[in-house]
């Protein structure tokens, strides 16, 4: 439609470095989970392997190249909203007054992982893993809060 507008939303990279390990390491402890639930019996090898997500995570200036080559669109504003993982407000100074409490903000990481990604595991391994993948992600998503 001519004239009209388009809001996208989508996660990014705050560095334009796209081997920086900080944005990839969700993905990869996603990964070291569904292995160890392949070990224990509970996702089948050949379903692992056929598993594949192709995710990049772009940073604001890659954003920013693809629109104006592509020509379709015009960029009026591209606002950036940094979010932690751990859904904690970032004003929040953990020194001081505020409890640090690693098993809630584990289940926060957790769960902001499951709101994209669950669909298309269900999809895959069957809703049946996802409860406990997700239990276990919390457990050990403690390390990126």
């Amino acid at each position: 439609m001519a004239g009209g507008r388009m809001v996208l939303t989508f996660i990014g990279r705050s560095v334009e470095d796209p081997s920086c390990k900080h944005h990839s390491a969700h993905y990869t402890l996603l990964s070291q989970i569904l292995f160890d639930m392949v070990v224990e019996g509970l996702v089948k090898m050949d379903d692992l392997y056929s598993f594949n997500v192709p995710i990049y995570i772009p940073c604001e200036e890659e954003v920013k190249t693809v629109i104006q080559n592509e020509g379709s669109f015009n960029l009026d504003k591209l606002h950036i909203f940094p979010i932690r993982w751990d859904g904690q407000d970032n004003i929040i100074n953990y020194e001081n007054d505020v409890v640090f409490d690693k098993h809630r903000n584990g289940k926060l990481v957790a769960n902001c992982v499951r709101a994209f990604i669950e669909p298309m595991l269900a999809g895959h391994f069957g809703s049946s893993i996802v409860d406990e993948l997700f239990g276990r992600y919390a457990e050990n998503g403690r390390a990126f809060v």
